[in-house]
């Protein structure tokens, strides 16, 4: 492959819905463009961009692939992104290093919630749109009802370039140029030149003004010439959807079928005509110079920096980070400075990737996207940059990591395999967090749904040879207590020598402050307890805590006091003290009415406006308290409220089946708050084997 100038470069992320044909079209590309010699199916699971063992066996994307395209003299960077949710983050990633957005809408199902989502997420990140209805040879497709869903969702600046037609049989055959009014059908493979149907001439000049009309919103002086009732020559007509693309007042719509080849090298003629050059797409962007927030300009006359925007660590072919060129241009005689990690990195070798295939280049310009192999301590959205030259571009936000699941290895011994393998998978996917939980002392993985976690597993067993096993995590509960009990505790010892003596009068009720353990305080009057033991009282009450005797639950909001006791000048001792105060915590603690607290989260709710009622009464049927709505952008309402951390198992699956994939949730700790009685019975009943080893 040859090296582009930054304009003749386009970055073009491909988004929708799963199974609308983001892969198929990136593959459809390849094979018209002569980049390949085969036109792989993903049903077959031989396409370039789903590469991965996982991603052939289920048959979807898992992970952005970069797959480049050389088409009229112009390199274009299709990046196939995932259609499935819980892998958003590879979307927005992928986004980050983008000019242009390529919507694929599937004629049979029309607007999804990915096709939302992917409107939402080009909105959000100021992307300019394209969209193609895929799909047309589907015996159900639908051009006109697809055409009419998205103007209704996403208003009139989706704008069709083209309309299909069919033959006698309803067969699609052919598209129609609304700007040219030129009709062309496939005969033989090939697009030839036909009359125009006549059932659709009056369609076309409707739909020609109306794409006119959104032409000439771009300039004002085409404006003037359209109020007018002046023709717009086809140029013009061009110029204003270059200029409305570009602003994102228009987002031109065309069709066909990828798996066909209709449409595909239209569509790709499309994206070098309309769409702008990388080098002026971002030719202003913001970053960080020595702290302070810089505009810079995408030109190879700058000093290089660039953007990290994926990381590949596989366990066989080594580390490969893939980025995107912001500035300056990048040679393999250059080291180039991770300024956050405060490392140099030996650039070597440059890489284009094509898939799984790696493509040795010379030098990558402003703008384009490549590749480089064993960088030491580089991760996804880190900079690069020369050195000194003291560049950081700001990183995105990510989809929240909710689903959190304990993990654990099957085989003895591998913990330590365990560890460094998800560290490894984390450098893939920045989405998937790891902890270990102190008190339960559970390992707890974190994602975004379900999907994304079996295909951890899956990957922890194919490529690290390590099975696991994924289960729910322990509730950390809390034991306290609601009344108050005066109770005593004596420990004596005596074995023929030297004996064991400690004697404490004590009283156990609530403190009111459920984030500290305890409170102690002693009132003994007369020396009845010398006041060098009262260390040793406390320690006892200390080490009780940590695990209650109602559930082995640790204990909180308790306020010890002792008032009284007697001590033995020989047999008297510190750990006969702490012993007596344990028995004294035990007694005093079951008879001060215990009760176990769950921990409450507070939880927001981000849904479509029409599922705000399903939605709480699911939250109420979870034992939740609705707080609170807030509107938010796009017609989408915010659910603030408390709900017990119990009750969000299972809750991911549930929010998405309840609303089609459109429901996002966030949750943080809150607070402790006692559990009802039969939660409380059940907790006691299973924790019983643990409450008989604290007596051991």
């Amino acid at each position: 492959m040859k090296n582009y100038a930054s304009n003749r470069v386009r970055n073009v992320v491909l988004l929708g819905h799963s199974g609308s044909g983001k892969t198929t079209y990136s593959e459809a590309a390849l094979y018209y463009s002569g980049a390949t010699k085969r036109f792989g199916k993903v049903e077959d699971g031989n396409t370039v961009s789903d590469y991965e063992a996982e991603e052939i066996r289920r048959k979807v994307s898992i992970n952005t692939s970069v797959i480049p395209v050389e088409w009229q003299d112009t390199k274009i960077n299709f990046l196939d992104t995932p259609g499935y949710f819980d892998f958003a983050a590879e979307v927005k990633l992928a986004m980050n290093v983008a000019d242009t957005g390529l919507i694929m809408v599937s004629a049979k199902s029309g607007v999804e919630v990915g096709t939302e989502k992917a409107w939402e997420y080009c909105e959000e990140m100021h992307l300019p749109r394209i969209i193609f209805i895929n799909q047309m040879d589907d015996e159900n497709a639908d051009f006109e009802k697809t055409l009419a869903d998205l103007r209704k969702n996403f208003g009139k600046a989706v704008a069709p370039l083209q309309i299909p037609f069919d033959d006698e049989n309803g067969n699609f055959i052919g598209f129609i140029n609304l700007i040219k009014r030129d009709a062309r059908k496939k005969v033989n493979g090939k697009l030839e030149k036909c009359e125009m149907p006549e059932d659709k001439k009056d369609q076309v000049e409707v739909l020609r003004s109306m794409l006119i009309e959104v032409a000439a919103e771009s300039s004002e002086e085409l404006m003037e010439k359209f109020f007018n009732d002046e023709e717009l020559t086809e140029e013009e007509i061009y110029d204003g959807l270059q200029v409305g693309i570009a602003n994102h007042s228009i987002a031109p719509v065309m069709c066909g079928s990828a798996t066909l080849g209709y449409g595909v090298k239209l569509l790709m003629n499309t994206i070098v005509r309309f769409t702008l050059p990388a080098i002026e797409a971002k030719a202003n962007f913001h970053a960080f110079h020595d702290g302070k927030e810089v505009v810079y300009c995408s030109s190879d006359d700058e000093r290089f920096s660039a953007y990290v925007f994926k990381t590949i660590a596989d366990p066989y072919i080594g580390r490969l980070n893939l980025f995107r060129v912001m500035t300056g241009k990048l040679d393999t005689t250059m080291s180039v400075y991770n300024e956050e990690k405060d490392t140099v990195e030996k650039v070597g070798r440059i890489f284009v990737v094509r898939g799984k295939e790696q493509i040795e280049v010379d030098e990558l310009h402003s703008g384009d996207i490549g590749a480089l192999a064993k960088l030491s301590n580089t991760s996804t959205q880190d900079t690069l940059s020369l050195k000194d030259a003291n560049i950081i571009i700001p990183k995105i936000a990510l989809p929240g990591s909710v689903l959190c699941m304990a993990i654990k290895p099957k085989g003895k011994g591998d913990e330590d395999k365990l560890s460094a393998a998800l560290t490894k998978i984390r450098e893939e996917d920045p989405t998937i967090k790891m902890e270990v939980n102190p008190e339960t002392k559970q390992t707890l993985v974190y994602g975004v749904g379900e999907q994304q976690l079996d295909v951890m597993v899956q990957k922890l067993k194919a490529k690290y040879k390590i099975e696991v096993d994924l289960t729910d995590p322990i509730i950390p509960y809390r034991e306290t207590i609601k009344a108050k009990a005066s109770v005593r505790g004596r420990y004596k010892k005596q074995s023929g020598g030297h004996g064991q003596y400690g004697h404490v009068k004590m009283t156990f009720e609530p403190s009111g402050d459920l984030e500290q353990p305890y409170v102690f305080e002693q009132t003994v009057v007369g020396g009845a307890v010398p006041k060098n033991y009262f260390p040793a009282v406390e320690k006892g009450i200390q080490e009780s805590c940590l695990k209650g005797p109602v559930a082995a639950y640790p204990v909180v909001g308790v306020k010890a006091v002792l008032y009284d006791g007697s001590y033995h000048p020989v047999d008297s001792s510190e750990m006969a003290f702490k012993t007596a105060a344990k028995q004294a915590f035990k007694k005093g603690f079951l008879e001060a009415s215990p009760v176990l607290l769950e921990p409450i989260a507070s939880l927001k709710v981000v849904v479509p406006d029409k599922y705000t009622g399903d939605i709480m009464g699911d939250l109420n049927k979870r034992r939740g308290r609705v707080l609170g709505m807030n509107p938010t952008d796009h017609g989408y309402q915010e659910i603030v409220a408390d709900i017990p951390y119990m009750e969000l198992f299972g809750y991911n699956t549930d929010l998405r089946s309840m609303t089609g994939g459109s429901g996002t949730y966030s949750y943080e700790f809150s607070r402790y708050e006692q559990a009802p009685s039969d939660i409380q019975e059940k907790e006691i009943a299973a924790r019983a084997s643990k409450v008989e080893k604290l007596d051991e």
